[in-house]
């Protein structure tokens, strides 16, 4: 006969664990915010290896840097913070291609909401994993983590009118990704 004890643990109780560098803690933290963190992570990336490759970096600095967490801050946004940079990263490490520019974007019209509430989410992941890393980089920045376009241009290195540019572009992509899978 076996017994299976459950123990409950605190917040606090695990993130001093976790400083402390004790692996049930971590794996603690790892298995409790996986799929959360995992879903930030797919929004950036072109597949689902890149993004558990992000995830794993992410979880290696959380884990490094665990001990810089403020108590009474939230603990997920404090490590999808994290995250969100270490994809900025990622993108930084990978970009292989000049950034477009285009002076007129306020002419380009965006993506119609109608089809976009329509849509399941795991559709329009689809449909943002087949934008280029640029465009999806600054879709997810500014439409999902709410950053404004000089906060975009000065994470990614660009000016503010090309984070204006390359969104209104991404929206168009976007909109002509859904349009064809609704064919």
């Amino acid at each position: 006969m076996s017994f299976v004890i459950s123990v409950n643990f605190k917040e606090a109780d695990i993130i001093t664990a976790c400083v402390r560098q004790e692996r049930w803690a971590q794996k603690r933290l790892y298995e409790e915010y996986y799929g959360v963190l995992m879903g930030v992570c797919l929004r950036y990336a072109d597949d689902q290896n890149t993004a558990m490759d992000m995830l794993h970096d992410s979880f290696m600095k959380i884990f490094r840097s665990i001990q810089a967490y403020q108590e009474g801050t939230s603990l997920i946004a404090w490590m999808r913070r994290i995250v969100i940079n270490t994809c900025i990263d990622h993108y930084r490490k990978s970009k292989r291609h000049q950034v477009d520019q285009l002076d007129n974007a306020h002419n380009i019209s965006e993506t119609s909401a109608d089809i976009l509430s329509q849509m399941r989410e795991s559709e329009l992941l689809k449909a943002i994993q087949q934008l280029s890393p640029m465009y999806r980089t600054i879709f997810n920045l500014f439409v999902i983590e709410g950053y404004s376009h000089r906060e975009i241009g000065e994470q990614l290195g660009i000016m503010e009118s090309t984070s204006r540019s390359n969104l209104a572009k991404a929206r168009l992509k976007l909109q002509e990704i859904i349009q064809m899978t609704e064919l």
